[in-house]
């Protein structure tokens, strides 16, 4: 059997990353412009190079070899970064172009995610914006996997092993159903809240963190029952009266509005999250990227000038 050539490499891992078929962001078999069969030939090759299986095949499809699920990992952040250079170089001699993908935590993704992507649209129509939303510890994996380009995530920054870029700070208000008072009393104390049963996302997430960080101060053990690790399923479990929040005021601005939530401000010191724009350590970043982050900070300020997101900038 011949052996891989070096020019072949990136894109055989890339073939073999969507023909693996576990990357979040990709569907299987995106992007390659190979038929099944050739494409089943390519992987062969790559296998017999590396002198190991990448997966065993079965009646019901293909499993991953522990060398498989190596090589996925291993070879994110490579091709990801192979496909910028391309990029970059198209972009050199006429209008940027590129994929970026982009991780957002939901109390900014709710306000910010379709403003940015009208003005990708408008601005850079060569640019495929891939918007991602999920909790603080979940964007910080994919980042140190390579499968995300940059992300909007909870601070502190420190021991993160990434590269990190302020850009503010957001205060955090008490949540509660309809009829429960916040809406009157206007303002609460931080202790009375901790007291309360809450409804927050799971320990591995940076809205956690904070919260329990505030509550240790205080030296008050927090009650909570029901953990929710999507921001949608919480917003309505404190819809149904299981229990109060803590979450900046623009995330719910629209059923606050409604009259399904009251919120309250927190007496001070009130918490205060600190947000961050993370990347790779390793990761160059592209043309692309570059003018969708410029974008990014644009919007947060356009929000922040227009009322709709209380944000002290950084």
């Amino acid at each position: 059997m011949a052996a891989v050539t070096a020019a072949q490499r990136p894109d055989l891992l890339e073939q073999a990353r969507a023909e693996l078929g576990v990357d979040p962001f990709e569907r299987i078999g995106e992007g390659t412009h190979l038929a099944q069969p050739a494409l089943s030939r390519q992987i062969k090759l790559l296998e017999h190079e590396l002198r190991a299986e990448l997966f065993t095949r079965n009646g019901r499809g293909m499993v991953l070899t522990e060398a498989g699920r190596l090589l996925l990992a291993r070879t994110a952040g490579i091709v990801r970064q192979i496909d910028q250079i391309r990029d970059d170089i198209q972009s050199s001699g006429g209008p940027p172009s590129g994929r970026v993908v982009l991780g957002l935590v939901p109390t900014v993704s709710c306000v910010i995610s379709a403003r940015l992507a009208r003005r990708t649209v408008e601005l850079y129509p060569g640019i495929s914006l891939c918007i991602v939303e999920s909790y603080s510890g979940h964007l910080i994996e994919w980042l140190h996997r390579g499968q995300m380009d940059m992300a909007v995530i909870y601070g502190p920054s420190a021991d993160l092993h990434l590269s990190v870029q302020g850009l503010g700070r957001d205060r955090i208000v008490a949540v509660g159903p309809r009829g429960c008072g916040l809406a009157k009393k206007k303002q609460v104390d931080i202790n009375w809240l901790l007291r309360q049963r809450l409804v927050l996302p799971s320990h591995s997430h940076g809205l956690r963190t904070l919260i329990e960080h505030a509550a240790a101060k205080k030296k008050v053990k927090l009650d909570v029952q029901i953990e929710a690790d999507s921001f949608r399923v919480l917003t309505s479990l404190v819809e149904e009266g299981l229990g109060y929040a803590l979450l900046p005021p623009s995330s719910v601005r629209a059923e606050v509005a409604d009259g399904r939530l009251e919120i309250a401000a927190i007496s001070k010191p009130a918490p205060m999250r600190e947000l961050t724009i993370a990347s790779p350590i390793d990761h160059p970043g592209s043309t692309a990227i570059t003018l969708v982050t410029g974008l990014l900070r644009q919007e947060v300020n356009a929000c922040r000038e227009e009322g709709l997101w209380d944000i002290q900038l950084g």
